[in-house]
């Protein structure tokens, strides 16, 4: 060092080249290195001192000691600096000084530095009444001043606090442990996990190096595999994913310019690019990083919860008689209350134990013990095509399959310990696949695991449940288990090479039929198992983008089916799989219109026709319920009113909504609106029908000050009656605050009639909506917009699909578009694909006409496709 230069320039220096060779990629060991570049600024601090002489080290011997993190060496960019300063005796008063000199310069430069003054009977006092210190304790290093003070230190924690003590710290970091998990949750379940406190994160492995020094006496990293409670590749395999998990915390630090462990959707994709992730295998540079996080996160998890559960139940047998093993069948046993197998021979003598240990797991619904799944790693060679054709291995497959769901996962234990893809090799493409978007919660593997375990859910719903419609369904199928071998692999279509979203479910069917060929399954269960697979999004995509009041869509629907049973299993797998990927996949709305249209197809398969007799006698028969309770109007004025109904919202609106209807257009008057919200704690959905005159461009409006209001619309059915009062009925999510929902509906009341009078500039509003939103925006990969006219589905409508990404006033600037096109909106229906919206449209022009003239059509798409070039910066124009 330059005697000109201070320790704490020196430390600056350092740190900004070690800083810049990270940030080039030439700095692998960062968490180290910076640790090691502290302990010299402390050294030399240390040396140079002009406080230290006054504090006679003879008479009290004293030691700056490094805790925490920066103890073990994991010093992260923004990570704290946490220090001990340790007197043998009491602490002189010099000591403030000596903190001043020291300490006072690291918060200068802006590092955040945690210090504490103690003597070491504090210390030790301190460590036995208050585990936290214990912990900081146990990480402790030494880094200057009297080492012995230091051993005086380790030797009392070892020999006397944690001797004494060692049970109920391992209790108390038990319970943490829980607190921590519950708080944070399980980070590879998670789309912004915490990397850090998270289940899987680093912390985890903290844990298990305390309990490993409580337990086993350890006293390094590297003893967790020099004395066998890890073996040598699984050590290996925890040191790689410590450092990726690590270096992924320093960037975070980098990018979010402070201590960050959250792993936030606006550092996601440039974390990507700064470690070096390219597009590959149809997976973005940003899903490939997730991936690899959530691989090696699962890792670390399940090396944690392993090593806990042996340490703790090690240390609660400590000094009893050896473990009972009772055989459970011929080379599995249980050991306290987990399986395990009875040797390693036993397994190269009957190699069918690597699947019969996971039966016997659902059969008797206890864990495989630490051990068992690292043999089963270790032995995975032996499943060969020989194997995996084995009808007895099947049948083992297939009972663990159909086992009740337990509080533990059989499923999950067969894929982390590499049998699943052992036995289906076609699965290896979807481990830890990520889906980088807000629909998708979990991994591809994960939500297929998921989606299995909630149809046994559903399959033994109590029937006081709201589940059991579907265990009543599932009790008529004729063969649960394909349908549980289709919930497995129905999303395995996305993993590997060519992956497209919007193929993967023809692309899944190809493969299992391959994959039940090799399995040996009949012909005709084969055929179903691909049909799951191939249409396991049919039903809902139906439900929520086509007016399924329409007969033809129904009918068409219906010849997608081969028999009834069919039908049972596709709805029973659509609600699962729905229910899998998370809540914006899955709300009431969705479940009712899916039940709707799971009897109208069903009718028809069981009876050749819709459930409603002709419409012409549904038709009457309202008109004689509404003149028999209508109040306000009755003979010849009600028939007049009738005269001016549609006959679509005679047939398909219910009675009880037609007298409500006809009370709302009596209150109508002069008024500029009517809007009634029906609100309801058992949905969480509203209805809200508007009543006003009729006029171009009038949903549109509607629709702005819907989103004016922050309320999402579902689906709309646009009703116009002959005297030019327009009905229009929406289904919207709940709000949030359902305390404050009646000022809310007031709110938009008023907003209404002022937007349709001319007071409330929505185009103004909205835009300062839009600004607010986009500070806020989530950066993604985008999908391109596509823009879809389809003449042929719908007998008297055409049907335009949006495929888009959301913002504020998206369907306000869209149904201001169709306006301007001179198209008029009938039906609307608001679905969701992966992080895309589709906006479906029912429309006919202002003739009351398709629109079927190609030139006509064009125009439409590139009205429509500007609006959507234009995202939220677009402007509607009146």
């Amino acid at each position: 060092m330059n005697s000109q230069e201070s320790p704490i320039s020196v430390l600056q220096k350092k740190r900004e080249g070690l800083i810049a060779r990270f940030l080039n990629g030439d700095e692998p060991f960062f968490l180290e290195r910076q640790a090691e570049v502290l302990d010299e600024y402390f050294r030399e601090s240390f040396l140079n001192s002009s406080v230290g002489p006054l504090i006679r080290v003879d008479k009290n011997p004293y030691a700056i000691i490094a805790l925490g993190g920066y103890g073990r060496k994991e010093q992260c960019l923004h990570s704290d600096v946490d220090v001990l300063l340790l007197f043998k005796k009491k602490i002189p008063d010099q000591a403030k000084g000596l903190v001043q000199e020291i300490f006072y310069p690291l918060w200068d430069i802006g590092l955040d530095v945690g210090y504490a003054t103690r003597s070491l009977k504090e210390c030790s006092t301190l460590a036995s009444q208050d585990f936290e210190v214990l912990t900081s304790l146990i990480d402790a290093r030494f880094l200057c001043g009297i080492s012995s003070l230091y051993s005086d230190l380790k030797e009392q924690l070892r020999g006397k606090i944690l001797r004494r003590h060692g049970r109920a710290y391992l209790d108390w970091l038990s319970e943490r442990n829980q607190d921590r998990h519950t708080k944070f949750g399980d980070s590879t379940y998670l789309l912004e996990p915490n990397i850090k406190e998270g289940l899987g994160g680093l912390r985890d492995y903290h844990t298990m190096l305390w309990v490993a020094l409580t337990t086993y006496d350890i006293s390094e990293p590297r003893d967790l595999e020099f004395f066998g409670h890890l073996s040598h590749d699984e050590f290996q395999s925890l040191c790689e994913a410590l450092t990726f998990i690590r270096n992924v915390r320093n960037w975070l630090h980098h990018l979010s310019g402070r201590k960050c462990d959250q792993l936030y959707f606006e550092y996601q994709i440039r974390l990507a690019q700064a470690l070096g992730f390219k597009q590959e295998n149809g997976q973005q540079p940003v899903e490939g990083f997730l991936g690899a996080l959530h691989g090696q996160m699962e890792f670390v998890k399940r090396q944690h919860l392993m090593f806990l559960g042996h340490a703790v139940r090690a240390k609660q047998k400590s000094g009893r008689k050896k473990s009972p093993r009772k055989a459970v069948t011929a080379g599995i046993e249980v050991v306290r209350d987990a399986l395990d197998f009875e040797s390693p021979e036993a397994i190269l003598h009957n190699p069918h134990l690597l699947i019969k240990i996971f039966e016997m797991s659902a059969v008797l619904e206890k864990p495989l013990r630490a051990g068992a799944s690292r043999l089963v790693k270790e032995f995975l060679y032996l499943v060969d095509e020989k194997f995996q054709r084995s009808r007895a291995v099947i049948r083992s497959f297939q009972r663990i399959l159909s086992a009740p769901p337990q509080t533990f996962n059989v499923l999950n234990g067969m894929l982390n310990a590499g049998m699943m893809v052992a036995l289906i090799p076609e699965m290896k493409g979807i481990v830890n696949r990520i889906q980088y978007d807000e629909y998708h919660v979990y991994p591809v593997d994960k939500h297929s695991l998921r989606t299995v375990q909630i149809l046994k859910e559903l399959r033994d719903a109590s029937p006081d449940t709201q589940d059991a419609f579907c265990a009543k369904i599932f009790r008529e199928i004729r063969t649960p288990e394909i349908l549980l071998w289709g919930g497995l692999l129905h999303d395995v279509g996305k993993g590997g090479d060519g992956y497209d979203h919007d193929d993967h479910a023809t692309r899944g069917a190809q493969i299992v039929r391959h994959v039940f060929k090799r399995m040996d399954f009949a012909d005709k269960d084969i055929d179903t198992i691909s049909f799951l697979v191939r249409e396991h999004l049919f039903l809902i995509h139906t439900a929520t983008r086509r007016d399924i009041n329409d007969e033809k869509i129904v009918v068409q629907c219906a010849k997608r089916f081969r028999d009834i049973d069919r039908l049972r299993m596709l709805y029973l797998l659509t609600v699962a799989d729905s229910m899998a990927t998370g809540p914006k996949a899955w709300n009431d709305w969705k479940a009712a219109l899916l039940k709707e249209l799971f009897f109208k197809i069903s009718h028809i398969l069981e009876k050749g026709e819709l459930a409603t007799p002709a419409a012409a006698e549904v038709v009457e028969k309202k008109k004689k319920e509404i003149s028999q309770c209508a109040v306000s109007t009755r003979g010849k004025a009600l028939e007049a009113l009738f005269d001016q109904m549609s006959p679509r919202y005679l047939l398909y609106t219910q009675s009880k909504d037609i007298l409500r209807h006809i009370e709302l257009y009596h209150r109508l008057g002069q008024h500029s609106c009517v809007l009634e919200a029906k609100v309801s704690s058992r949905t969480n959905y509203r209805t809200a029908t508007v009543c006003t005159k009729d006029f171009p461009g009038l949903f549109s409006k509607i629709a702005g000050v819907f989103t004016l209001n922050n309320l999402n619309i579902l689906s709309a059915q646009i009703y116009t009656w002959g005297n030019h009062i327009a009905l229009d009925i929406f289904k919207v999510k709940a709000p949030p605050d359902t305390l404050l929902e009646d000022e809310m509906w007031n709110k938009v009341n008023r907003d209404l009639r002022a937007a349709l009078e001319g007071e409330l500039d929505l185009s103004t509003a909205l835009d300062q909506k839009v600004l607010a939103y986009q500070s806020l925006q989530r950066e993604t990969p985008k999908r391109p917009d596509k823009v879809i006219v389809d003449n042929e589905t719908s007998g008297f409508f055409t049907i335009i699909e949006i495929y888009t990404h959301d913002f504020p006033g998206l369907l306000y600037k869209i149904t201001n578009a169709l306006f301007r096109s001179r198209l008029d909106t009938r039906v609307a229906m608001i679905a969701t694909k992966a992080d895309q919206v589709v906006d479906v449209f029912y429309v006919r022009d202002f003739d009351g006409q398709k629109v079927e003239n190609p030139e006509q059509v064009a125009a439409i798409k590139k009205t429509i496709k500007e609006v959507l070039a234009n995202g939220a910066n677009s402007k509607p124009q009146s």
